[in-house]
């Protein structure tokens, strides 16, 4: 049987469209690897640059001027629940790492990925989890009803076309993701963990 590897094998970094391979040096230099969605969605550039594209838009707004009423740490927290639902290793383990560093709560994203409703989170951050969860698995229910707990936590109706399209852009991630059999760089598994030494 053929493996993930053997049918969509990463690019070389060197064979990448300029763009591509410089933006991925920054997060490099950044991170100190490359995580491997960046490799295995450079396969097709034109694709590599409109999911990027709307990721740094959901996930970054303020790089395209626009506020958001979430914190990077509860945009994390949306894709990690929402990961776990969907049962994406990828993505559970890699965007974990984020939320834990920057909620700097080690045993949180373990907490959310397992069970978010006994989560160490705030009432307001339940909320949204319980919103971006219904948008996960039945969005077709989504009512008026779901809109108003939103508002008595503060969230306006912007806040949550934010929570639904994180959550709709990941559960594309997490299937193309587990698809492909995209697998966790090592180094996400402990980031956040420990504090870091000063």
């Amino acid at each position: 049987m053929r493996t993930a590897n053997d049918r969509y094998p990463l690019p070389e970094l060197n064979t990448l469209p300029e763009d591509i391979r410089t933006r991925i040096l920054e997060v490099q230099e950044k991170a100190g690897f490359v995580p491997n969605v960046f490799l295995a969605f450079a396969r097709r550039p034109a694709e590599w640059r409109a999911f990027f594209a709307y990721h740094d838009a959901l996930m970054v707004p303020e790089s395209t001027g626009r506020e958001s009423g979430l914190s990077k740490g509860e945009r994390e927290m949306i894709v990690t629940a929402t990961s776990a639902a969907n049962h994406c290793l990828y993505c559970v383990v890699a965007h974990g790492a984020i939320l834990r560093i920057y909620e700097k709560q080690p045993l949180l994203a373990d907490q959310v990925a397992v069970n978010w409703r006994k989560a160490d989170i705030t009432p307001r951050q339940r909320a949204m989890l319980e919103f971006a969860m219904k948008v996960c698995q039945r969005s077709d229910e989504i009512a008026d009803a779901d809109f108003e707990a939103l508002h008595a936590h503060g969230f306006s109706d912007e806040d949550a076309w934010d929570i639904a399209a994180i959550t709709a852009f990941f559960g594309l991630s997490n299937r193309m993701a587990s698809f492909s059999g995209m697998v966790p760089n090592p180094e996400f598994y402990l980031m956040g963990r420990v504090p870091k030494s000063k």
